[in-house]
Parts: C-alpha cells; sequence; structure tokens
C-alpha cells in the first residue's frame, strides 16, 4: 500500500472557528502537517501512513457530547459559510467528523441498491423507505428517509426491463432529536456513482450544453455536461406509468419539506459520490437560480455539497454562477482518482488564461471545479481501483495513518487506458458512447 497522511491531531477537548483559530504546528505520531508551498489555499494535502491503528473517531461520550453542543453552534461555518477558511487547513476534527458523516449517508446508498439481476428488486432499494437507514446500520443517524429518487438515463442501450429507471439516492430530514444536537432542521439529499452500463454511458457523453434550468432565464453562457443533464432532467412521461424526472421528483419533495417546517431554523446538504456528485451540484445550482431556498429578500436557507471523488460538471460560466448564488462546495478528491480529472482533461480551469490575465477564445468551453477542495493521496498498487471506492476516502478520514481496503474490484485504470487506446490510439472507428459501452461491459465482466 503506498499511502502517506498529513493530518491534524484530534484534540476534542479544544475545537477553534473562525475568529479564535490561531496558526499552529502540530505533530500526531509520525503525522506532520503540510507547510505553505504553491498550492491553492483551498486546498489540503491528506496523505496516509500506515502506522497507526487506532481510529481517529473513536472518543467518549463526554467528546461526543460537547462536539454536538459546539456543532450546534457552529454549525454555519462548518456547512461552508465562510468558505470554510481555516477549517480545511488543517483539517478540523468537526469538519472531518460531519465529512465522515455525510459520506455513510451516501455509502448507505450501495449498500441499499439490489444488483441482483433475479431479485423482484433488481436496480431498486433492497429496503422500504422507514427501514432503509436501520438495515445499512444506521438506524441511530437521527434522520427519517422521506422520498426514494429515481434517474433515467437518456441513452440507446438493449434494456432488459421495459423501465429504464434506477434508484440513485433519497431524500431525508433530521429527526427532531437530531435538531438539538445539529442546531437546525438538516435536509439532506444523497446520491450514489455509477453502477449501470446505462449510466457509465452517460458519464461519457462529455459535451457541454446550457442547462437552461431557470425558465425565466435560461442564460445559454452557463453549460454543464451532457450525460449528467441528462441523467438529471430524462424522464419517462411518454410511458403510462413512467417517472418523472429526477429533476423534477426533488424540487417536488424538498419544496414539500420546506413548506413543512417553514419557519425553523433549516440547513439543505447535498451528498454524492462519483457520478453523483455532479447530480448533487446540479441539484444544488438548480435550487438557488429557482430561488426556493430564499426565505425572504434578506434571508436564505444555505445549500452545501460534500462531493466526494466528483467530476466537473461544468463551465467557468457554472463555476461562476455557482458562486453568485452562494452554493458552498467541499469537494474530497484523491490526487490518483481519474473520475476527479474529468471530464476536461486538457481544457479545463488551468488552461482557460495565459499568463494569468488573457483568456483563451475557448475558456467560455472549458470545464471548470467549483468549491473547496479537499486533497487525500492513496494508492493501492494491488487493487488500483480503490482511488475511486467511497469507502476508502471515508477510511482514510476515519484512519489517516492507516487504509488497508483489501476487496475484490475492477481494475478501473488498466481498464481505462485500454478503453483509450482501442478507441484513439488503433483508428478503430467507434464513436466515443460505442467506446463507452465497451468499457462497462469490461467492468461487468470484472464483477461476474
Amino acid at each position: 500500500m503506498a499511502s502517506k497522511v498529513l493530518m491534524p491531531s484530534i484534540n476534542m477537548n479544544h475545537i477553534a472557528f473562525p475568529g479564535d483559530i490561531q496558526r499552529r504546528s502540530h505533530s500526531f505520531g509520525q503525522v506532520c502537517l503540510p507547510k505553505k508551498t504553491g498550492i491553492s489555499s483551498s486546498r489540503q494535502s491528506v496523505i496516509a501512513n500506515n502506522s497507526v491503528e487506532t481510529p481517529v473517531m473513536a472518543v467518549t461520550a463526554a467528546a461526543v457530547s460537547k462536539t454536538s453542543s459546539i456543532l450546534s453552534r457552529f454549525w454555519r461555518e462548518i456547512q461552508g459559510s465562510n468558505n470554510w477558511e481555516n477549517l480545511v487547513e488543517p483539517l478540523h476534527p468537526l469538519l472531518r467528523k460531519e465529512i465522515i458523516r455525510y459520506g455513510e449517508f451516501v455509502a448507505a446508498c450501495y449498500k441499499a441498491f439490489d444488483l441482483d439481476p433475479n431479485s423482484r428488486r433488481y436496480l431498486n432499494c433492497k429496503y422500504g423507505k422507514k427501514s432503509m437507514l436501520k438495515e445499512v446500520g444506521m438506524e441511530n443517524s437521527g434522520y427519517q428517509v422521506t422520498k426514494y429518487i429515481y434517474a433515467t438515463p437518456d441513452v440507446n442501450i438493449p434494456i432488459q426491463t421495459a423501465s429504464c429507471g434506477r434508484w440513485i439516492g433519497y431524500a431525508a430530514v433530521s429527526s427532531d432529536d437530531a435538531v438539538k444536537r445539529l442546531g437546525r432542521r438538516d435536509v439532506l439529499i444523497t446520491f450514489r456513482g455509477t453502477v449501470t452500463n446505462h449510466e457509465w454511458v452517460a458519464n461519457f457523453m462529455s459535451s457541454l450544453t446550457p442547462a437552461r434550468l431557470d425558465p425565466h432565464n435560461p442564460r445559454p453562457e452557463v453549460k454543464v455536461e451532457s450525460g449528467f443533464l441528462s441523467l438529471y432532467t430524462s424522464d419517462e412521461t411518454d410511458s403510462k406509468f413512467g417517472l418523472e424526472s429526477c429533476r423534477e421528483q426533488l424540487l417536488s419533495e424538498v419544496s414539500r419539506i420546506l413548506n413543512k417546517y417553514k419557519g425553523e431554523k433549516l440547513s439543505i446538504t447535498v451528498a454524492g459520490h462519483s457520478m453523483g456528485s455532479a447530480l448533487a451540484l446540479l441539484f444544488a445550482y438548480d435550487i438557488t437560480e429557482l430561488g426556493l431556498n430564499k426565505i425572504d429578500s434578506d434571508q436564505e436557507i444555505p445549500v452545501t455539497v460534500f462531493s466526494f471523488g466528483g467530476p466537473r460538471v461544468g463551465n467557468s460560466s457554472f463555476k461562476q454562477r455557482c458562486e453568485e448564488l452562494g452554493v458552498k462546495v467541499l469537494r474530497i478528491a484523491n490526487v490518483n482518482d481519474p473520475i476527479t480529472k474529468l471530464p476536461g482533461v486538457l481544457f479545463n480551469e488551468n488552461f482557460r488564461v495565459l499568463g494569468g490575465r488573457y483568456e483563451f477564445p475557448w475558456s467560455c468551453s472549458c470545464y471548470a471545479h467549483v468549491g473547496v477542495e479537499l486533497v487525500l493521496d492513496f494508492f493501492n498498487v494491488q487493487n488500483p481501483s480503490c482511488v475511486h471506492d467511497l469507502e476508502t476516502y471515508i477510511s482514510l478520514l476515519k484512519w489517516p495513518k492507516r487504509v488497508q481496503i483489501q476487496k475484490d474490484g475492477v481494475d478501473f485504470l488498466n481498464r481505462a487506458r485500454e478503453l483509450l487506446l482501442s478507441a484513439q490510439n488503433f483508428n478503430i472507428n467507434l464513436p466515443w458512447k460505442d467506446a463507452a459501452i465497451n468499457m462497462v461491459n469490461l467492468v461487468q465482466s470484472q464483477r461476474s
């Protein structure tokens, strides 16, 4: 396991926030915090080391109680009200705890997703809404699932069932008891990552298209990746019992929840992994562009995205608009994860300007990441696919010095390399979509 970590010491007896934080030198076993380099202040390198076996989350009940009390007072900072200033570098223990908590809500999607083709719940959730969190071991999460969310990839691939809608995640809301601990009523939307062939193909439809989610102001300059937009907006309304789009389901449910708890202190948190991160950001942009989070002319419900291993979603105008709308995005990204480099491997936020001043004519067509980046660094030469695995992301945050994920998986890097060689270097006349299908078939063959 080639890994190293940079993480702060966890001392739950002293939790500082903007205003009382002082820059200090930290030491925790063999772990050192990174010194200032040329890297942007919005990034922190977290490199894992294998030497420590005690999880950093193992704290006393008194410490948990104290942490909850502090969270109830400083939840806005944890949700990014100040763009996580002084909380990411070094990574604050309370922020890390919240990142892990939201990551586990996303992991619940994978645990509950039925991939057994012989099951009557195939490609749906294995459990009912009331029992889902309990069935995946999160009965004490303090949240109640209110609605399951489905997405319909708009791609032409032969499928076995009449409906191509797939369970993609869920909406949940914090309970009355959790409100006391969290300091507000949290409306949570979670999205799993890519699993089915249709979704893989949608991931590879790498072209920018205007989002046009606000009917009153289309903003044609704001563009997003076409495959993600298709997953978000496609529906089955042509069918008698077809599904509404993922977008329609979400807007309807979140509007209902916000109306139900009107007058309470609220937050909207959207979390996702891989493709789910893209859907999370699209929804966060959508709900703020439409103004559904506005209480009145002076007050807004904060909207925060926790993105795990997420790709780029839109162009620089999309990034700028998200910032104008106040969408807060914390991207947790492994430097060795290829998905976080896509789309826009060449034409991205680092290739927009010349000399830091002059934009190229094609700058509006360059992809750009949104938000503040928390950088992890892990790689297992025996299992390269772990670089994109959500469980590995969460494990590194729980055990900063020890990440040993032993599991069967696809050799993502090698398969992706074969795909690129077959589609580009050997002059095979295959459209990019067909090449993507070839890749996902290889992935599925590894699982069987």
